[in-house]
This record gives C-alpha cells, sequence and structure tokens, in this order.
C-alpha cells in the first residue's frame, strides 16, 4: 500500500514538471500549435509561405506542412495575426469648401485583414498606408464642397470616401469597414469668432423682437380691456339712476316704508360722520343706557356723567 502511494505521488509529480516541458517541446519541433480565435498563424520557411491556419482549433502540424513542420520553428517564422475588426479615428482633415472657407473634417473607420500573406508581404507598413488613403481620400473627394452640403449630407460623404478607399485597400490585404463622418467644423478661430458673434447678435435681435411683440400683444390686450372696461362704466352709469329712480318711485308707493328708509338712511348718514352724539331720555326711561353713552366720547375715554335731560 505504501509503496503505490510513493508510485502515485512520484508519478503525479513528474508528470506535473514534465507535462508543460513535453508541450513545450512539441510547439518548438512542430508537433502540434493551437490557433485562437480570430487570430491566423502564417508559416515561412526559407522565405516562402508553406502553410497558413485561420481556423480555431488544436492542429497536428506533420498533417499540414509534412516533414518541414520539424523545423519551421527552428530555421522559418511564424506570423501570428490578429483578425479582429479594427478602427480608427482621423481628427480634423484639413479641407476647402466651395466658399473657400478652411474646414475640417474627422472621420471614423473600421479595417480588418482578409489576405493574411498580402497584410504581411505586399506592403510593409499596411495600417498606416491604409490611414494615409483614407486621409487623402477625404481630402481630395470632399474638397471644393457646398458648404451646406458639406455640414449637412456626412451619410453620402461617408458612402463616397469608402468607395474611393476600398479597391485600393483591398491589394494591400485589408478589408475596409464602415466608414463615417463623425465631425465637420471650421479651422480657423477669426472665422468661429466671427460666427459666434453673428449668431450671439442674431439671438439678440430675435430676444429683442420676441420681447417688443409681446409688449404689443399686452398693450393691446390693456387697451382692448380698459376699453371694455370703460364702456361698461359707462353703461352702468346710464342704467343707475334709472334703477335708483325705479326703487324710490316702488318705495315711495307705501309712505310707512318710505319713512322708514329715510329714517334708516339718516341714521346712517349720522354714523358714518363720526360726530360726537349724545343720547338724551326722560324721566320715565331707562337711565342706564344714557349714563353709558353719554360717558364715553369717539375715542373710548372716560367722562364724567352728566345728569340726563329729558
Amino acid at each position: 500500500m505504501i509503496e503505490t502511494i510513493v508510485y502515485f505521488a512520484v508519478a503525479f509529480i513528474g508528470m506535473f514538471f514534465l507535462e508543460p516541458i513535453l508541450m513545450a517541446l512539441g510547439r518548438v519541433f512542430g508537433i502540434y500549435t493551437v490557433v485562437r480565435e480570430r487570430t491566423c498563424n502564417v508559416y515561412v520557411l526559407f522565405g516562402k509561405v508553406i502553410g497558413l491556419l485561420d481556423e480555431p482549433g488544436l492542429y497536428f502540424l506533420p498533417a499540414r506542412l509534412g516533414v518541414r513542420a520539424f523545423i519551421v520553428n527552428l530555421l522559418g517564422h511564424v506570423y501570428v495575426l490578429d483578425l479582429r475588426l479594427g478602427q480608427e479615428y482621423l481628427r480634423s482633415q484639413p479641407v476647402n469648401s466651395e466658399e473657400g472657407a478652411p474646414m475640417g473634417i474627422g472621420i471614423w473607420y473600421e479595417m480588418q485583414i482578409s489576405d493574411p500573406v498580402a497584410f504581411l508581404f505586399k506592403n510593409t507598413d499596411p495600417r498606416g498606408s491604409l490611414r494615409a488613403n483614407v486621409s487623402n481620400a477625404t481630402v481630395r473627394c470632399l474638397s471644393n464642397m457646398p458648404l451646406g452640403e458639406m455640414l449637412e449630407t456626412r451619410h453620402k460623404m461617408s458612402q463616397t470616401v469608402r468607395a474611393e478607399v476600398s479597391e485600393k485597400s483591398q491589394a494591400w490585404g485589408y478589408t475596409l469597414g464602415s466608414v463615417y463622418i463623425r465631425k465637420v467644423h471650421f479651422r480657423d478661430q477669426g472665422m468661429i469668432r466671427q460666427i459666434e458673434e453673428k449668431v450671439v447678435n442674431r439671438l439678440r435681435q430675435v430676444t429683442s423682437a420676441i420681447k417688443q411683440d409681446g409688449a404689443n400683444q399686452v398693450s393691446i390686450i390693456t387697451s382692448s380691456a380698459e376699453r371694455q372696461a370703460a364702456v361698461a362704466f359707462a353703461q352702468a352709469a346710464v342704467i343707475r339712476p334709472n334703477m335708483i329712480g325705479s326703487a324710490l318711485r316702488e318705495i315711495s308707493e307705501d309712505p310707512e316704508v318710505a319713512n322708514s328708509l329715510f329714517d334708516i338712511w339718516e341714521t346712517q348718514k349720522t354714523l358714518d360722520s363720526k360726530a360726537k352724539l349724545t343720547l338724551f331720555v326722560g324721566e320715565n326711561r331707562n337711565r342706564l343706557l344714557a349714563d353709558v353713552l353719554a360717558a364715553q366720547d369717539t375715542d373710548g375715554r372716560d367722562l364724567p356723567p352728566s345728569p340726563a335731560v329729558g
């Protein structure tokens, strides 16, 4: 039992250290290779491409390359290319509008390796060449356009640049993807300040016009309201005497009601005048009320009582 455990431990430790070494030797001597997702392996031996693996997976190289697989890693070279979609943004490409305005265009584009062999051997810097090609196509195709069209038709300009670049990029093993004009701006700072001043002045004019129009509308509404109020007051002033005369005529038909109304009016006028009032009662009436009324003046201060006179 102990010997079994010892053998198992020795085998485990041996495999733990030997497995990475054996796998590394297998890769060095070209026995197998692993191609990862969205990558490509190009095998070159003595200046000649002998193999291309662009599908992900585990490969037994002698079945693909023959006996050259055992020396390709020692005497040749293996290029591992990234086939993923790349993106790049070119800022402020200088162009001039038809009116002579100096403009800058920011263009964004995608690219992807379509031919690994052409990408490696037909151009020493295909990415830089594609960048220069896109920049030149942007300046060449979009110069001398009307300023209004340059500011409004970005989709059309993007299609024009892509159609100009696509054919040339194929020869370098690059496939140009989407192209989009992201920004169109003025490059001259003096022109930018002039445009800003014009916009600000225009906004001020529009604001002043809106305020003046609002003031005019308010004046019209106020004048109309005052006119209608004046008409209503004039109508009321004309109708009031007739209404009061009719009411007094109806009241005068009953002498008792008329006398009571005139007494009430006289009493109201007396109270509204805020004059000092002294109430006198006879000997046979309640003297308490007379004492209270005669003991206070209009300011509420107490006065010395005075005898009531009947």
